[in-house]
């Protein structure tokens, strides 16, 4: 009740800010590269252990891609580059955020540590290796969207992660950054597995079918030929 009460204002928040850009006639795909220069700001922030405010801008930035694929459609501006281009901008913004958060960990400071270096590194290859499993499979089957952590779930998880962080404070709800990190690299392999399961289990009904189809096939032409008068003495 609560949760479709938020969302439906959040999503009357959304279409407000869509018709306002939409009298601006903006180029959506303007729109995407701006989403991009927004995560690699972020990026900047989390290299430099901003993490709150990384989470904050990040916000911003997702507002941003959500916003380019409305815009197109509203103003009658969709085009199959453009949905090419934010799939691609979508992507390299995942790494870049990825890469400032092991930017951090690498860092000569109190907070190094090679292991969550390695775990954000993880994490990285786990969330191109979902995207990738998906736009793969689905030239061989109709669809593999299956598994937990989408990049709209990995994206919120990062950026709740992010405003727990609060290095002077000793709270047990706050700095729960290398946790999220976990989270992220585990659920990204689990997501990640749960997608060349789909798509091997989906190939095996197709071929199935397949075959069963070549087969009533081949029955239909090999079965007895109709003989029109007697046989012969």
């Amino acid at each position: 009740m609560l949760g479709g009460y938020i969302g439906d204002i959040c999503q009357r928040i959304l279409n407000g800010i869509v018709r306002q850009l939409s009298r601006l006639n903006p180029n959506p795909n303007l729109l995407s590269v701006i989403g991009l220069g927004i995560n690699v700001f972020a990026a900047f922030l989390y290299g430099y252990g901003k993490f709150f405010y990384a989470g904050l801008v990040m916000i911003f930035a997702n507002i941003f891609d959500l916003l380019d694929g409305r815009v197109a459609r509203l103003t009658g501006r969709v085009t199959k580059f453009g949905a090419f281009l934010d799939s691609s901008l979508d992507r390299l913004s995942d790494m870049v955020v990825f890469l400032g958060i092991i930017i951090f960990y690498s860092r000569d400071t109190e907070f190094h540590s090679t292991l969550y270096a390695a775990l954000t590194g993880a994490a990285l290859i786990g969330s191109v290796m979902v995207s990738y499993t998906s736009a793969r499979a689905e030239s061989l089957i109709p669809k593999c969207d299956v598994g937990f952590l989408r990049r709209p779930e990995r994206v919120v998880l990062l950026i709740l992660g992010s405003l727990t962080v609060w290095p002077e404070s000793s709270s047990l709800f706050l700095n729960k950054m290398p946790a999220t990190i976990w989270l992220m690299a585990v659920l990204s392999y689990w997501t990640f597995a749960q997608r060349l399961f789909h798509t091997w289990r989906q190939i095996r009904e197709i071929e199935r079918q397949e075959l069963a189809s070549e087969s009533g096939t081949a029955k239909s032409q090999d079965g007895p030929s109709l003989r029109l008068g007697p046989d012969p003495a």
